[in-house]
């Protein structure tokens, strides 16, 4: 018993104290509740949380106006287990049954997430009010419940509550997430019957954002109609139209909004210097930027990103750099955005430096980083080593695995013809790739010929869970580029038609190049024709196709027919001169310059149709203007230069070729792989041997350029120019990579010219054992044993052409006069003025005769009386048009000819002593280079 009585004592004693404590204390619950009051005044919530603890640690509850406060404060603070623990206290207490305690409990509940717990407390409120119901319908909304919210909506009208303007915001952005446009409709007009929307802005710009789910018109009305607006109210307006990618309607509203007196905020700020970047308006740009100064707000790191952006985007790289060499404190994301900067620049150097300067500066970068960086790779000599080691820094920080890393690392080693790699990094993304990567792959795997492969892993796409997209379905349509593939290209087409794919100009222009690839032009006209959309890409596509199978007449009607319905670009001038180059059709590539001068194409700033242009004149025979439109460039690059070089080479002006290229060292210019073929052509073709071989030296020894088989059959051209036959062939002897039929061709033609028949009997052997199936080797070593007499070797390789069922082209000569190729063959008749030509042919040939010309029969390739070898030499297609052309085009104008094949000797004989007959220069483009007949003188010197 004593026992007993000690330990009722010992029990007693605590609560003794604890009441007295109470008793003694009682006004100190005011003073704590007072306390977290001024804390909430102050917005210091940790003070708030602080101060609780303190009186929970001596059994001071808040009451039920400062408990809500610190539910609040656990809220913002993610306290989420000390407002539980304080639910808990308060369970048994009068306090639960409090309605504003409750509603609190609800909105603490659904701020930190847990919406099923808010719904707990929610069911089991004694009272519940609008506030409440706000809280609850509020937060369902917050955390995406929102069917729900619209639910316990239709409870709370049915409990015969009113909505107020905080129940129509929630309301508002629910159906704008279930796209619920009937309902929100009726929120709208319950707003307008109840004077929710006139004053309220936040109804107004609920309002605004609910209507941009569907269309910025109606948003517009309803901000129009708007008594009163605020800043967010115009932001909200602002950030719609710039959402739906109209810049100048949102950079004007912004005008409007300054102009009507309201304050900018760092969130207007921003959307509008986005808007100026899209838009490209520098000149607003700047003068948001001055705005931005005075407001105070120019330190804001979010604000230079932008600026940073907008400058660089427009131009303004300098402006750029000094904004961020001015942030005294730098993110990632202002690093990410200057490199940015400079990759759209195409500033390589400064790009790398500054990625180096990043990691110096102790950032490793996030995603965006290794994104830019693996861009960068493609640009750089050392870009697949460097891509490999930003790869190595994915893995390190984990993030290897990351879609857009992912995609990166598949487009850079797809442009490097990494293929393997490209298949590794996609088999680590299975699982976590998108469409882009396996369009990527699919993209890769056909750019580098890999037709089987892309179409395997077309197979497992269609397989998995990811659907081709259009871009995928043109990707590998450019797969099919032959008759073979036509049944291949057929059954996509009929995957895009079962799925319901858009086809959209994208997807038409694919699928019409296909079939126009495929030989089936039938159907490519018919998918353009029928096509109603078709866009600048897809005419230009079509004129490119007609270009690439040499139908440049059909190509010319389209391009008329184009003009009345879409305005020809750049692309399409440089599809039409190709043809035209193809074609050395002067007169019509003159008329597309004149065009081109009408439309006020700009060749300062589009040297890729400047180039386009040097070369067409300068395939065309006409320099002069090759030269005036490279003279007039402010700026050239390589091709230009390039362009150049080529085309002195052709016309047998060496000496110019090589100026060209010493000018191209002092501008300052990086000569590459094309610049020194189109150079060594140029010394071949001016007999320039010791500077040729120079050239080649330096091209190694100086400039590190590794020689391809090209290259190298350059210099075979060179030796055998100089007569060095023997050295030539030592020369490939000794090539450290195999000679291809190119380069054994340039010795045979060597020998045809030295009539070598012995060596060429060596050569030819492997020349045919490389082409076999060319009918023109056979004839160039024909023409050879022609020239040497050796009828029965002609006859031999007559016979195995018939065997292999191999024919020589036909040669044929054209002419254009007005912008009209009138074409002929040997021994043509066919021509409407054919009587008027031969009678100008024959009187041609008499004169010239007088004159010391006399018929080469060597070049007449068959075994028959030399009267027939006169009379057919005498009509070759190069004859008949140099006749015609003197007939047709007056004023002393030089006579152009062009030919499908090497003029032949004769021909070439004729040529010049016709020029020095009539006085004219005859100019006659042949399957190698020009021939520029001038007073009876070649300028190839008599070596082709």
């Amino acid at each position: 018993m004593e026992i007993s009585v000690v330990s009722s004592s010992l029990y007693q004693q605590p609560l003794l104290l604890a009441s007295r404590v109470s008793a003694a204390a009682g006004h100190d619950s005011k003073h704590w509740n007072s306390l977290i009051k001024q804390h909430t005044r102050l917005k210091n919530d940790s003070a708030i949380l602080a101060t609780y603890t303190q009186m929970e640690s001596i059994g001071i509850l808040p009451d039920h106006t400062t408990l809500p406060l610190v539910l609040k404060a656990c809220a913002r603070l993610g306290a989420v287990e000390k407002g539980k623990l304080l639910h808990a206290q308060i369970v048994n207490t009068d306090l639960i049954d409090d309605v504003r305690v409750g509603t609190a409990l609800v909105d603490f509940y659904c701020k930190c997430g847990f919406p099923d717990d808010a719904s707990l407390v929610f069911a089991e409120m004694n009272e519940i009010d609008v506030v409440a119901w706000n809280a609850m319908i509020s937060g369902c909304v917050r955390c995406c419940e929102y069917e729900e919210a619209m639910l316990l909506f239709t409870r709370m009208q049915n409990q015969g509550f009113r909505c107020n303007s905080v129940t129509v915001v929630a309301l508002l952005l629910a159906c704008g997430e279930l796209l619920d446009l009937g309902t929100g409709k009726e929120v709208h007009g319950y707003c307008l019957r109840n004077g929710l929307s006139d004053f309220n802005h936040h109804v107004a710009t609920a309002l605004i954002g609910f209507y941009l789910k569907f269309d910025v018109t109606s948003a517009t009305r309803v901000f129009a109609l708007m008594p009163s607006k605020n800043t967010v109210s115009w932001n909200a307006m602002i950030t719609a139209y710039f959402e739906v990618e109209d810049y100048l309607k949102a950079l004007q509203l912004f005008v409007k909004m300054v102009m009507a007196g309201f304050e900018s905020d760092a969130v207007t700020m921003l959307i509008v210097l986005q808007a100026c970047t899209e838009y490209g308006s520098l000149h607003l740009g700047r003068q948001i930027h001055q705005l931005i100064i005075k407001s105070g707000i120019s330190k804001d790191m979010y604000i230079i990103n932008a600026l940073i952006n907008m400058y660089g985007n427009n131009g303004m790289l300098r402006s750029s750099c000094d904004l961020f060499e001015s942030a005294s404190t730098k993110d990632v994301a202002l690093w990410n955005s200057m490199l940015s900067v400079y990759l759209k620049e195409g500033s390589v150097v400064e790009t790398l430096a500054l990625f180096n300067k990043m990691q110096l500066t102790g950032f490793t970068g996030d995603v965006r980083t290794i994104v830019s960086g693996l861009r960068l790779c493609v640009e750089l000599p050392t870009g697949l080593r460097d891509g490999k080691c930003l790869q190595a820094s994915a893995i390190k920080n984990g993030i290897q695995r990351n879609m857009h890393i992912g995609n990166a690392l598949l487009s850079m080693y797809a442009d490097f013809n990494c293929i393997d790699d490209a298949l590794k990094v996609f088999q680590e993304l299975t699982d976590a790739g998108d469409v882009v990567s396996w369009h990527t792959l699919i993209s890769a795997l056909t750019r580098n010929g890999l037709k089987g492969q892309a179409w395997e892993i077309f197979g497992k796409m269609l397989e998995s869970e990811v659907s081709p997209n259009t871009h995928t379905i043109i990707s590998i349509l450019a797969s099919c580029k032959d008759e073979m593939s036509l049944s291949l290209g057929k059954s996509i087409h009929g995957y895009a038609i079962k799925h319901r794919a858009e086809v959209d100009p994208l997807l038409n222009t694919a699928l019409t190049e296909m079939y126009m690839n495929c030989n089936d032009e039938a159907t490519a006209t018919n998918l353009f024709e029928r096509f109603q959309d078709n866009d600048i890409v897809s005419w230009n596509s079509m004129i490119g196709c007609y270009i690439k199978t040499d139908q440049a007449q059909k190509a010319l009607f389209l391009f008329d027919s184009m003009m009345s319905k879409v305005d020809p670009n750049s692309v399409t001038i440089i599809n039409l001169l190709s043809g035209c180059t193809k074609l050395a059709n002067l007169p019509l590539g003159q008329r597309l310059h004149a065009y081109a001068l009408r439309r006020q194409f700009s060749f300062e700033y589009d040297l890729s149709l400047a180039n386009a242009f040097i070369t067409m004149y300068a395939r065309c025979g006409d320099m002069h203007s090759a030269e005036k439109i490279f003279e007039s460039l402010p700026r050239k690059n390589v091709v230009s230069w390039n362009a150049m070089i080529a085309g002195y080479g052709m016309h047998g002006r060496g000496p110019n070729a090589l100026l060209a290229f010493s000018k191209m060292l002092q501008d300052g210019c990086k000569p590459n792989s094309i610049t020194f073929v189109s150079t060594l052509s140029a010394c071949s073709h001016s007999g320039l041997i010791e500077q040729g071989l120079q050239l080649y030296d330096s091209m190694v020894q100086e400039y590190y350029i590794t020689p391809e088989v090209v290259h190298y059959a350059c210099v075979v051209d060179l030796l055998c120019r100089g007569g060095s036959l023997t050295e030539a062939k030592k020369f490939i002897d000794t090539m450290p990579i195999s000679p291809d039929a190119s380069v054994w061709r340039a010795l045979l033609s060597g020998c045809r010219v030295y009539t070598d028949t012995k060596l060429a009997k060596t050569i030819s052997t492997k020349l045919l054992e490389l082409e076999p199936t060319n009918a023109g080797n056979y004839i160039l070593l024909s023409n050879i044993y022609a020239a040497a007499g050796l009828w029965s070797e002609v006859n031999k390789l007559r016979s195995l052409l018939e065997e292999k069922g191999l024919t020589k082209p036909p040669g044929k000569s054209w002419i254009a006069v007005r912008s009209k190729l009138h074409y002929f063959t040997a021994g043509d008749k066919s021509h409407p003025q054919s009587d008027k030509i031969y009678l100008k042919l024959n009187s041609l040939l008499a004169s010239v005769k007088e004159i010391g010309y006399v018929p080469d029969l060597r070049w007449v390739l068959h075994d028959e009386d030399e009267e027939r070898k006169v009379r057919r030499i005498s009509s070759h297609s190069e004859k008949l048009a140099i006749a015609f052309g003197l007939i047709s085009i007056g004023n002393g104008s030089p006579i152009q000819i062009n030919k499908n094949l090497r003029v032949c000797g004769d021909c070439h004989e004729f040529g010049k002593y016709v020029s020095k007959l009539v006085g004219r220069e005859i100019v006659l483009r042949d399957g190698s280079r020009f021939h520029h007949f001038t007073n009876g003188i070649c300028s190839c010197k008599d070596y082709w």
